[in-house]
This record gives structure tokens, C-alpha cells and sequence, in this order.
């Protein structure tokens, strides 16, 4: 195929892209909608390139690779605990974003990932660190608490244990004070269970 090497070697660097940008790096050499449809739908085809989302793909398997997809994002609560070292199970990505997405579980290159939506006010609290090639946004110490308390979900007392010696007591008040009433109640209740 006659664009098929210099897509390769502008993309196969980046960890994804959208057909955007391959629309943008191709209209300057004369390529056509179709065939620009042609060309991922062949890429697709023999495996050689994987769908992330719609209209994003990538040139790697690495499922954690799956947030930039779905920009602006971090990666919380079980896989930050992952991330940062708290907790020692493997998890799937689990990407945190405001854009108006469907929630819920989807796949990347055969591996589950889970994506749920967060609310423009309690976007906040996450810092970029590196992966393996790429960098990525994750939640740090205290957003991740207060994820957990803003979901409602189960915090493992192990993890909750590590998590809580990380926290950093004038962020934590901070960012609870941009939270509504009811999360901040169940941080609290999280924070007294590390005290027993």
C-alpha cells in the first residue's frame, strides 16, 4: 500500500493516535477518505493494528495504553493502588474521565479494562508518571482515597493500610474541601478504619 510505511513509521512510536491524525499526516500526500478507510480497515484486518475506542487506535497490545484514548483521563483507584506500589495484584486499567463516555467494562487486545465517568468538579488530583515507554496520568495518594469514597467502592484493608501511610495531610484537606458532603463523610469513615 502506498501510504502504509510512512504510517508505520509516524505512529507506530506513539502509544495511540486517532483517525484525526492519521487524516491530518495523510491529506498533504494526496490520500483519499476511502482510502484512508481502506487503509486502517487492511491495518485492522491482519492485526496489525488494534482499536482502542472508536476512531482510536494504536500500533501496541500494552492495555495500559487505553486512558489516552479517552483524554483528558487518569488511571484510579485499583489500578493507582497498582501503580504507586500499594497493593500486589495485578489489576486492569481502570480509567477515570469526565468526557461523556459509555461506563463500564471493555476490552484492548484481549485484557478487560474499566472505564467510569467522574463529574468536571471532582476531576483533579492526579499526576503523570511514567509506564514501562509511555507516560500516564494517575490519581496520587489522597484523590485515590477519595475516589474510593466517591465510588463507593471496596477498599482492601491491606491496601487501605499502605495507601493511608502515603497520604499527605494538607493535600488530603484540600481536595476535601472540593468534595460534596457525603464523600467526605466516607473518607472519614475510611481514615477511622486505619485507626482501629
Amino acid at each position: 500500500m502506498k501510504y502504509l510505511e510512512s504510517v508505520r513509521r509516524r505512529f507506530s512510536a506513539q502509544p495511540a493516535f486517532t483517525v484525526g491524525d492519521l487524516c491530518r499526516f495523510l491529506k498533504p500526500r494526496g490520500i483519499t477518505p476511502g482510502y484512508l478507510k481502506q487503509l486502517v480497515h487492511n491495518l485492522l484486518a491482519t492485526g496489525e493494528l488494534r482499536q482502542i475506542t472508536r476512531g482510536v487506535y494504536s500500533f501496541h497490545e500494552d492495555t495500559q495504553i487505553v486512558g489516552l484514548a479517552f483524554q483528558p483521563y487518569y488511571y484510579g483507584l485499583q489500578d493507582a493502588l497498582s501503580l504507586h506500589g500499594f497493593w500486589e495484584q495485578e489489576t486492569n486499567p481502570v480509567v477515570i474521565t469526565p468526557r461523556k463516555v459509555r461506563s463500564g467494562v471493555r476490552t484492548f487486545a484481549g485484557n478487560n479494562y474499566l472505564v467510569r465517568r467522574i463529574s468536571r468538579k471532582m476531576f483533579f488530583g492526579y499526576r503523570t508518571m511514567r509506564y514501562g515507554d509511555w507516560f500516564v496520568n494517575v490519581s496520587d495518594p489522597e484523590k485515590t482515597l477519595i475516589d474510593y469514597a466517591h465510588f463507593n467502592a471496596p477498599l482492601p484493608a491491606q491496601a487501605l493500610r499502605e495507601l493511608r501511610k502515603a497520604l499527605r495531610e494538607p493535600i488530603l484537606r484540600e481536595y476535601l474541601r472540593r468534595c460534596g458532603p457525603r464523600t467526605r463523610k466516607r473518607v472519614r469513615r475510611l481514615l477511622l478504619a486505619t485507626t482501629r
